[in-house]
């Protein structure tokens, strides 16, 4: 009997995650079947709980992938959270486990993890971040928190954070405070200035919607750059991470990578928690081999990266 493990989420039909991770399971020859799943909030207790009737009938589940809006829900259908996880109170990734030696239950334990946090430090690390930045995270919901989780990582002494509505940021405040972060949360509409002048940016915003900043920053740019004592290009030096892949490029990273600075797609920031996940799924650890990663990157038309 095959093994099967899915990706979460609503909307879902996007996804790269089912390439990404099929890829993966055919180089290593493992037999399981990845699938994208759409499941809204309210769905999903409901869902969880045919996934554990599946398992005590079948126990063919090894892993579930979970994207927005289910992070912060996830958590509270799962055994065990460990990890960074705790801390963030968000999770991306579900790993099916054997019971430990001496559990009387027998039952398979759901465990959660959050893999976003390595797949972003990587992929900034691999980008030239530099060490203690000024960090700044565009979003406060789940992928926020994991973003708060990185740039601690990086050693940034504190951080700000940008949202549509100061009011709906709870992921991104209970993280900051669990992770002993000190940051700021402010209007999206006062960004301009302060990710111009920051060394990493995380934008965890949906698709499309930092638009409207990315235009006030080229119009600031550009105002800058007709400034009598500014006749050189006023360029930007920091990092831009996109966690939106599509459409590509986003308008925000257009106008960063054409004012001179670092972006890094959200498509790469993906393949490394991607390997994170297969690493869990298959039980394998860090017996997954590196050019697992560019069978990956090939999969989805990225260019191929060293792990």
């Amino acid at each position: 009997m095959r093994s099967r493990a899915a990706v979460l989420g609503h909307p879902i039909g996007h996804s790269k995650s089912p390439a990404l991770h099929r890829a993966a399971y055919a180089h290593l020859g493992v037999e399981l079947d990845y699938t994208a799943i759409d499941v809204t909030e309210e769905e999903l207790p409901a869902f969880m709980a045919r996934v554990r009737q599946d398992v005590r009938e079948k126990n063919d589940w090894r892993g579930l992938s979970v994207t927005m809006p289910l992070k912060a829900g996830m958590a509270r259908e799962v055994d065990e959270v460990r990890g960074v996880a705790r801390e963030l109170g968000v999770i991306n990734t579900v790993a099916f486990e054997a019971p430990a030696p001496g559990d009387s239950t027998g039952c398979t334990r759901l465990v959660g993890y959050n893999t976003d946090v390595a797949g972003i430090v990587n992929a900034l690390r691999h980008a030239g971040a530099v060490s203690a930045p000024t960090g700044v995270v565009l979003g406060g919901g789940g992928t926020a928190a994991a973003a708060l989780a990185a740039l601690k990582d990086l050693g940034a002494p504190d951080a700000e954070i940008f949202v549509r509505d100061v009011s709906r940021a709870a992921e991104a405040r209970t993280a900051a405070a669990a992770l002993a972060l000190p940051v700021r949360i402010l209007p999206l509409s006062e960004a301009a200035a302060a990710i111009a002048a920051a060394d990493v940016v995380i934008c965890t915003l949906p698709p499309r919607a930092a638009d409207p900043l990315a235009d006030e920053l080229a119009e600031q740019l550009a105002r800058r750059a007709g400034e009598p004592s500014r006749q050189s290009a006023p360029g930007l030096s920091g990092v831009l991470l996109d966690v939106a892949y599509d459409p590509w490029p986003s308008r925000i990273a257009s106008v960063w990578q054409e004012a001179g600075g670092t972006v890094v797609p959200g498509l790469e920031m993906l393949i490394y928690q991607a390997v994170e996940q297969v690493r869990h799924f298959t039980g394998l650890g860090e017996a997954v081999p590196a050019e697992v990663i560019d069978v990956m990157c090939d999969s989805v038309g990225a260019p191929r990266r060293v792990f």
